[in-house]
């Protein structure tokens, strides 16, 4: 093979190479050729110059919708929106002390406070059931933000799971003791309560028959129990009225 095959094969496979990396830049692998910032190339040197940040790509960050969005910028913090004092306050001060420099954690503050006052049973409530939901409700739904973004972060998921769990219980127990409340509560707060599942394992043939089995001899169980509680009566019934007529022939004598 002469050295001109050789060259034109070698600008070939260049530019080859150079349309998988980077289409279009034919210019960095034709001989005599200036690249950006490099002098021409000599006779005989290589012909394949590096590309950099070839597969860089540029993601557009996704937007995932937030409890907070519905906060207005201008509102106040919670611990300044009570106070009569920043009514006369100016618009430099009103504006530091608003959301509009508010962290995500003085904006998750407020947001809890106003799911609180929902469901409150009265303003010096803090403690019951009702908050108590309401506070979890708030912390699980910034924690299913924050995974929307950080899918990987397992410490946090771990404790939206806790959160959730915890929850499911206070409102099982709401259920039972108070419905009306229940009902108001997931009314206000959003929340759509689903019924736990009779059975948490895969219902399979071995293990229908093996319940069937247990719930057949547990049958059978409750009914020897039962005759043996009748014969006890029955013989306490019978004990009960020889003494009374031991009693009555001796009062008798």
């Amino acid at each position: 093979m002469t050295s001109a095959s050789r060259g034109l094969m070698t600008v070939m496979l260049s530019r080859a190479v150079c349309r998988l990396l980077v289409p279009g830049a034919w210019g960095l692998f034709v001989p005599g050729s200036r690249a950006a910032g490099t002098a021409p190339r000599r006779p005989g040197a290589s012909l394949v110059q590096p590309v950099y940040n070839y597969a860089s790509l540029s993601r557009k960050a996704r937007e995932f919708p937030s409890q907070l969005d519905d906060l207005s910028p201008t509102m106040l913090k919670k611990d300044y929106k009570d106070l009569e004092l920043m009514n006369k306050t100016n618009d430099v001060v009103r504006r530091l002390l608003s959301l509009e420099m508010a962290t995500h954690k003085e904006k998750l503050k407020l947001k809890t406070s106003q799911l609180v006052e929902k469901v409150q049973r009265s303003p010096s409530d803090l403690g019951s059931t009702e908050v108590q939901i309401a506070i979890l409700t708030a912390k699980i739904r910034n924690y299913q933000e924050h995974l929307q973004v950080h899918r990987k972060d397992k410490t946090n998921k771990r404790r939206m799971l806790m959160a959730i769990d915890r929850r499911k219980k206070l409102l099982k127990y709401l259920r039972r003791t108070r419905y009306e409340v229940f009902e108001n509560v997931c009314t206000e707060l959003g929340i759509q309560y689903t019924f736990p599942p009779e059975y948490y394992r895969k219902v399979t043939q071995r293990w229908a028959a093996k319940k069937a089995l247990c719930i057949r001899v547990f049958q059978e169980v409750q009914k020897l129990r039962a005759a043996e509680r009748h014969k006890q009566k029955a013989a306490a019934a019978e004990k009960a009225q020889s003494i009374n007529k031991e009693v009555n022939e001796g009062t008798a004598v």
